[in-house]
């Protein structure tokens, strides 16, 4: 049974490396279920890093090493014998850049339920529409399920990415800068669709657009150089920041 506790995810003493090269310093962080976490700060602070240690991803890279605890649910993530496969299917991921597979946009929300054992037709169809409800692009394609996925928009495609995500029915999602490569209009539908998602899902958002964490976070993380220099309510971040070094990258004095 899922741990209904105030937080979801929670980060403690967390240490990343890369090789020789220490990336994330003793990160604490707490994660509210069903609110939209945005995750700000210069390039190369560590954002994505930690994002990506959420789920997993990091070790996908040779040499990287990870110290300190990552609970979700309450389980530790690295513990010995997690699954890290699991792990990513109850923490899904969308990317910077959108990346559907080369198939059906039918197949492409298809594809990871069947490779975790749904054959029912009907469950897979239903499945399909529920998702891309969820990721609001469904008028626009139900009547072209079986064309390529290729064939759609930018935008089309970075919300098809997340019915993609959806369907795996995770409980987080974690988003790196999904609008970096979209344009203002489509920039919008996916700030939209993530205000949405977060009565479903708990959102992790990574973003270098400080008016889209203002726009659509609850929290707010600011790293700087592989330390998370504070976090807390959005409102508070941007107005009335603690730390002098927050206020200035809010303020654009650098960053």
């Amino acid at each position: 049974m899922a741990d209904t506790s105030t937080f979801v995810i929670e980060a403690r003493d967390l240490n990343f490396y890369y090789g020789q090269v220490q990336a994330l310093n003793q990160i604490n962080l707490q994660v509210a279920r069903n609110q939209v976490t945005a995750l700000i700060g210069p390039s190369g602070c560590g954002k994505s890093t930690f994002l990506r240690l959420l789920n997993r991803m990091n070790e996908l890279i040779p040499g990287t090493r990870v110290d300190g605890q990552v609970f979700f649910d309450g389980q530790d993530l690295y513990a010995p014998g997690v699954d890290p496969t699991e792990v990513r299917r109850r923490i899904g991921m969308v990317f910077q850049k959108p990346n559907p597979f080369p198939k059906s946009i039918y197949n492409n929300v298809a594809y990871g339920p069947r490779l975790h054992g749904v054959r029912d037709q009907g469950q897979l169809d239903r499945l399909v529409e529920s998702s891309l409800k969820a990721a609001a692009i469904w008028d626009e394609v139900k009547d072209i399920l079986p064309q390529s996925a290729l064939g759609l928009s930018g935008g089309q495609q970075q919300r098809l990415c997340i019915a993609r995500a959806i369907a795996m029915q995770p409980e987080v999602l974690l988003m790196d800068e999904p609008t970096s490569a979209l344009d203002p209009i489509a920039t919008a539908r996916i700030e939209e669709l993530v205000k949405e998602l977060k009565k479903n899902f708990t959102v992790i958002i990574v973003t270098h657009n400080m008016q889209q964490a203002a726009r659509v976070s609850d929290t707010t993380a600011f790293f700087y150089m592989g330390n998370l220099v504070e976090v807390g309510p959005t409102e508070t971040i941007f107005t009335r920041p603690a730390k002098e070094q927050t206020e200035h990258y809010i303020t654009g004095r650098f960053g």
